[in-house]
């Protein structure tokens, strides 16, 4: 494992949202990185779909994620911007986000996500979304 997926991945097992919604990291590259929840009841709204909530957190944590895969290893992210198009509701078995860095330069990077729903194997596009991520120093765990 190289070096930014290990930093990318440690980072990822200390953030207690992304375990609360039983977010999983499935891949990580260099500015990509891809985050999959399943359907939970709990994390519906009052007309059953996923909640645009949850489906906006999978994808800013992707788009952070993808941000600090290629900062330096001092560096940690901080999202300060995003904006989010809700195309079709939650409906499916599971819920992926995708991102990747678009440009990253030595204070913020510009990174999109989409979100999909997944049933039975097949995936429909739920969400798209443009965030700013800054750099900050990391903080001593």
């Amino acid at each position: 494992m190289e070096a930014f997926e290990k930093k990318v991945r440690d980072n990822f097992g200390r953030q207690l949202f992304m375990s609360t919604i039983g977010a999983e990291m499935i891949s990580v590259g260099r500015g990509s990185v891809e985050i999959r929840f399943p359907f939970s009841s709990k994390l519906t709204q009052q007309n059953g779909f996923v909640h645009a909530g949850a489906v906006t957190s999978i994808m800013d944590s992707a788009c952070g994620y993808a941000a600090l895969s290629v900062t330096p290893e001092e560096v940690d992210v901080l999202t300060v911007e995003f904006k989010v198009n809700l195309l079709a509701p939650g409906i499916g078995e599971s819920f992926v986000a995708r991102a990747s860095v678009k440009r990253a330069g030595k204070r913020l990077a510009v990174c999109t996500a989409d979100a999909f729903a997944v049933k039975a194997g097949e995936e429909k596009l739920i969400a798209s979304m443009l965030a700013t991520i800054m750099n900050i120093e990391r903080k001593s765990s």
